[in-house]
């Protein structure tokens, strides 16, 4: 797993739910996972965004990360963006879906590294 360069992320992490932080850290893995096979993701920022751990890349668009009222844990987007729109089209019917805002999950065992890595992908390359 990638060591924190931030303390307050390592900290927002820490003070999560066990069930909560485990699924935001398989999350952070993907995330990173698939930022490294995305030159124009770099150089990506990992910080807080509204409390919630955030992933930034220079041409792209905040992923964050924690939990949900009607999940433990989940996967943000912007609401004003197409990506949420465009990752049920691809996908329609797969996942538990908040609007235009969020994935929704219950264990990390389903979190789907071709599925949420087109997102996150999506996500740190897009364009408003």
């Amino acid at each position: 797993m990638k060591p924190f360069e931030d303390p307050t992320v390592a900290a927002a992490f820490k003070a999560l739910p066990p069930g909560t932080r485990a699924g935001a850290l398989a999350l952070r893995a993907l995330i990173y996972d698939t930022a490294a096979t995305l030159p124009r993701a770099q150089p990506m920022q990992e910080a807080l965004r509204w409390g919630q751990p955030a992933y930034l890349a220079p041409k792209g668009s905040t992923i964050r990360l924690g939990g949900h009222r009607s999940a433990p844990f989940a996967l943000f987007v912007h609401c004003q963006s197409r990506l949420m729109g465009d990752f049920t089209s691809a996908f329609p019917g797969e996942d538990r879906i908040d609007g235009n805002r969020a994935v929704l999950f219950d264990s990390p065992d389903q979190i789907d590294a071709t599925r949420h890595g087109w997102l996150i992908a999506r996500a740190l390359t897009y364009h408003f």
